[in-house]
């Protein structure tokens, strides 16, 4: 009788520490792809087509951030040339000669997913849109993206823009590492000015999930006639730490993260009142025989 209560209890030791989900009722999800990770222990608890090529919209902009954050020096002003306007549709509508800070754009790219601000990230820190393009597929390949080819800093179907949902996903937990990425995804608005100018711009999130739902952390939210709704998300709570990625969402991406996280979070019944709980239900199949 021993034995068997000791095979419940490691049983019941080995839910505690393995976050679970609905797996059939995620089945029934209509997105293209979708990918669940409890980061706390690096378990991938749910995937669907996580080698798919898909297209990674505004996703991208992930690593336009990353790239401008770690080279620093986030204080210098970027004057905006043609070049780094001619970009549709999300904009802040910066207009050629005014200087904006490094961090700024950084803060719009992110947030609001101007294109206009990635675009001048791209030059001020790659001299020139080829060669940063470079850098951010150099990138991709050091943090084990092998099967992601970026054409663009913005998330424009372009060429062979592409990526994979487990690419992205090595791509979010990268950049999570930095304090500073963190600190931005998480912000729901920025206000800043023109450095030459001070005409002001005001940032607002496309993450309703940040609004919404408290224990929300970012990351990223894109969309293009392709790739589709896409979404990133990451939500802390009692220790633990989940990452989302859902590529071309039919349903809507903000309850569905929700509800994935809350999955994710619930708290498994202690394990003394399930022990007790399976040696009553024992004592009480003994009386019956």
């Amino acid at each position: 009788m021993i034995y068997r209560y000791l095979i419940v209890l490691t049983f019941f030791l080995s839910l505690s520490v393995h976050a679970q989900v609905d797996k059939e009722k995620l089945d029934k999800l209509n997105v293209e792809a979708l990918l669940v990770k409890e980061l706390t222990t690096s378990e991938i608890i749910y995937d669907k087509e996580a080698l798919k090529e898909v297209k990674p919209a505004s996703l991208t902009k992930i690593m336009t951030a990353i790239l401008a954050i770690e080279q620093g020096n986030l204080d210098r002003g970027v004057t905006i040339t043609a070049e780094m306007i001619g970009v549709e549709p999300t904009k802040a509508g910066y207009k050629e000669g005014e200087v904006i800070r490094l961090d700024d754009l950084i803060k719009a790219a992110m947030i609001k997913s101007d294109n206009d601000a990635a675009m001048a990230i791209a030059i001020a820190i790659g001299g020139d849109l080829k060669t940063f393009v470079e850098m951010m597929n150099l990138k991709a390949q050091q943090i084990g993206m092998e099967n992601t080819l970026f054409t663009n800093p913005c998330g424009f179907d372009i060429g062979m823009h592409h990526s994979t949902p487990l690419d992205l996903l090595h791509l979010a937990e990268y950049a999570i590492q930095n304090p500073l990425f963190n600190d931005i995804t998480r912000q729901n608005e920025h206000t800043y000015y023109s450095l030459n100018t001070n005409r002001k711009f005001i940032a607002k999130t496309h993450n309703h999930l940040l609004g919404k739902y408290e224990y929300a952390v970012g990351v990223k939210t894109g969309y293009t006639s392709k790739a589709g709704p896409c979404f990133i998300a990451r939500a802390k709570k009692d220790g633990n730490d989940c990452l989302i990625v859902m590529l071309n969402s039919k349903e809507n991406r903000w309850n569905t993260a929700q509800q994935i996280f809350e999955q994710v979070f619930v708290e498994p019944q202690s394990i003394e009142d399930t022990f007790v709980a399976q040696r009553e239900a024992t004592s009480d199949e003994k009386m019956q025989l």
